[in-house]
């Protein structure tokens, strides 16, 4: 289980010639899906009217199917009796994308960013674009798989990370993944980046779904991570529409489950790796608002009051 955060704590790389900016990390446990969308929603009003900086959630959901804007309902192929049978909720939601599934084993990423903050790689634009967003989220999560020597990659006209399959790289690639040295983990991203437009239909696995919503350039929804979900669950349903393809988990791929709290800082990591950025863990949804720091973790704050909302209408 992701556990939420112990007491504050700083995780700081300094990164040479770049603008260092904060991006602040809340880890939250186990969230209902319905939950999560109230407090997307607040957050993002919150990043829109500057009171809050760049934010990352990382959490589990429930099991729950969603459908995003472009999902058709005929990929959801299990009936109502089942899913109430198997515990899953239903949700119609705002992002891209079509249909998955969440629930537990899997981690969540909400990244409340304000892209206006981060220029293209090649400094010709300030504001970073819908697109360029989400390879980023994509080299996040592919230098993710590399430290734990899982091989991934992009598959060319699809959105997600896949599977790679051995073959297309050296043999020496599991190795450089396991290393712990930051110029080898980037040389590892290099080497898997120069294989993502190989295709190889026999063997690439989805370990991970994206599917964002950007309003007034601040961003919402996020990735989802098969770490160690039970992977049963995707029978219900034609994940992301794409029939032809297998859905996986770091699991899967490694024939043992990992500890998702490793996991997780691995993401953190390779997050302010990617969007070269300080990564600070904050235990409370008041220390967003630098209101308190250093306080141990309870239920947040910010967490009980959405529970006590009704006002916010979701489909």
């Amino acid at each position: 289980m992701l556990e939420p955060s112990g007491l504050l704590n700083y995780s700081i790389a300094k990164l040479p010639n770049y603008s260092i900016f904060l991006i602040s990390l809340v880890q939250l446990g186990t969230v209902d899906y319905a939950t999560g969308l109230r407090l997307q929603q607040q957050l993002v009003a919150l990043r829109k009217e500057e009171k809050i900086g760049d934010v990352l959630l990382l959490l589990e959901h429930s099991p729950v199917i969603t459908l995003g804007r472009n999902a058709k309902a005929a990929n959801v192929i299990a009936s109502p009796e089942l899913l109430a049978q198997r515990g899953v909720e239903l949700f119609e939601c705002d992002r891209g994308g079509d249909v998955t599934f969440h629930g537990p084993g899997q981690i969540v990423g909400y990244p409340i960013f304000d892209l206006r903050g981060f220029a293209t790689p090649d400094g010709r634009r300030k504001t970073l674009g819908a697109v360029d967003f989400v390879r980023r989220l994509e080299e996040v999560l592919i230098r993710t798989c590399a430290d734990f020597a899982i091989p991934a990659k992009r598959v060319q006209g699809l959105t997600g990370v896949w599977t790679a399959p051995q073959s297309e790289h050296s043999p020496n690639l599991s190795f450089r993944a396991e290393e712990n040295d930051s110029q080898n983990r980037s040389l590892e991203s290099r080497n898997l980046l120069s294989a993502g437009t190989t295709t190889n239909a026999a063997s690439e696995a989805k370990l991970a779904a994206i599917g964002v919503h950007i309003s007034r350039f601040v961003t919402s929804h996020g990735f989802a991570l098969n770490v160690n979900t039970d992977l049963s669950y995707f029978n219900l349903i034609i994940p992301c529409g794409i029939a032809a393809k297998p859905v996986t988990s770091m699991q899967q791929e490694l024939g043992k489950p990992l500890e998702l709290n490793a996991v997780a800082e691995s993401i953190s990591r390779n997050f302010g790796t990617v969007f070269s950025g300080q990564m600070l863990w904050v235990d409370t949804f008041d220390a967003l608002l630098g209101r308190t720091v250093g306080v141990p973790m309870q239920v947040p704050a910010g967490l009980r009051k959405v529970h006590a909302e009704d006002d916010i209408k979701w489909a």
